[in-house]
């Protein structure tokens, strides 16, 4: 089944503000809402499927992908992919990323929620740490995309105990100081009178529950140390310090909640012979004095192998021949770099009585006196130009 238009399921049009899409995807969630609509698979579909919208729409950067490319724009970007929600949209995903714009209905209260009798009985949703990584990306992978798999040490769910950390339910029982509220409230007495102040249990570290019989494999901490492979797609056209999130795989909490992510920092391998600049790429190609004169066909390397091209007659060092197409591809698919060939005459610094001969004959010639012409006299502008 194809997915909706973004904007149709929000009910706005593509001129909208981030403040109205806002306020459309509220009216939606709210209506939705799984505790207004208790067993009804279609409406918490609704509710994801809001979800899944206002991801895209209220990111500028994806908002703009989708608005030019479709969902094509953002398939890898929203449930599933960098910056989304690993495996596609869950409840605790949801009241996780975006419960803070509705206040208490999504968990924006910590110990509570506006619906109901239900709700009310629903606190924040505890979040595992994210885990930053590096990884190493050489051109070529940078050209092209890559597939990574990385082995991680992370905090898991216990399978012995569910992540409970209690051996069974009837071993986690109300917690006797807050009352099972979460909430320890402290009363002090002030020459203003009275200050309440609330905070969270401290017995119970505002879960409500305390646990009697604690699982004898994770300890009572719901969550165990254990290496996991995971594998990830990083688009083509990264550059340096870029940082993908690929969610829900970082650490998971204690006794339940969501994962944290899993932050993938990246970072680039020089190349031996290409140089980056944006999405250029420049190439010092050395040329004898005799191949500049003559003219030669040489090779140059690039990002897919290398190419032939031809040195006209009479190159003179500090030539820029522009290779169109032969760079690096935008990240956000806005086209793709040229190869920039930066020639260089090399000249030799010793030479054999043979050799000084020839340059003797040669010296005086007319035809080897300099006689630049205005575009050679601006080199210093044009390499200005090309690194600004």
């Amino acid at each position: 089944m194809s997915k909706r238009d973004f904007y149709e399921v929000l009910g706005v049009d593509k001129s909208a503000s981030a403040e109205e899409i806002k306020k459309a995807y509220r009216k939606k969630a709210l209506q939705f809402h799984p505790d207004k609509n208790p067993g009804n698979k279609e409406a918490e579909e609704k509710f994801k499927e809001a979800a899944e919208a206002y991801d895209v729409l209220s990111d500028p950067s994806k908002k703009s992908r989708y608005d030019q490319f479709g969902h094509a724009g953002v398939d890898g970007m929203g449930a599933g992919g960098p910056g989304g929600f690993a495996g596609g949209f869950t409840m605790d995903d949801i009241f996780s990323r975006f419960g803070d714009i509705f206040g208490g209905a999504f968990g924006g209260n910590p110990f509570g929620s506006a619906f109901g009798s239900q709700a009310g009985t629903r606190r924040g949703v505890r979040r595992g740490s994210d885990i930053r990584i590096r990884v190493k990306l050489n051109l070529e992978e940078i050209a092209h995309g890559a597939d990574k798999v990385v082995k991680i040490n992370k905090l898991k769910s216990c399978s012995h105990c569910g992540g409970k950390g209690a051996v069974s339910e009837s071993d986690m029982k109300k917690c006797p100081t807050c009352n099972g509220s979460g909430v320890f409230t402290r009363i002090t007495h002030t020459f203003l009178g009275q200050m309440q102040s609330s905070s969270p249990c401290p017995q119970c570290n505002g879960e409500g529950k305390t646990i009697t019989n604690p699982c004898n494999v994770c300890k009572g901490e719901g969550v165990i140390k254990q290496a996991e492979e995971i594998s990830f797609s990083i688009p083509k056209g990264v550059e340096e310090g870029m940082q993908l999130t690929i969610s829900g795989k970082g650490n998971a909490p204690k006794r339940g909640g969501v994962n944290g992510n899993l932050l993938v920092v990246i970072e680039e391998e020089p190349h031996p012979q290409l140089q980056r600049d944006g999405h250029d790429l420049i190439y010092t190609l050395f040329l004898s004095v005799a191949q500049a004169a003559l003219g030669d066909d040489v090779e140059v390397p690039t990002v897919d192998g290398k190419v032939k091209i031809k040195i006209e007659q009479g190159t003179q060092s500090g030539r820029i021949l522009r290779l169109r197409g032969k760079g690096l591809p935008d990240v956000n698919s806005y086209g793709t770099g040229d190869l920039l060939v930066f020639v260089q005459v090399w000249i030799p610094k010793k030479l054999t009585r043979q050799e000084k001969e020839i340059f003797s004959k040669l010296k005086d010639s007319p035809n080897f006196a300099p006689d630049p012409d205005k575009e050679e006299r601006n080199f210093f502008d044009r390499m200005k130009k090309m690194f600004s």
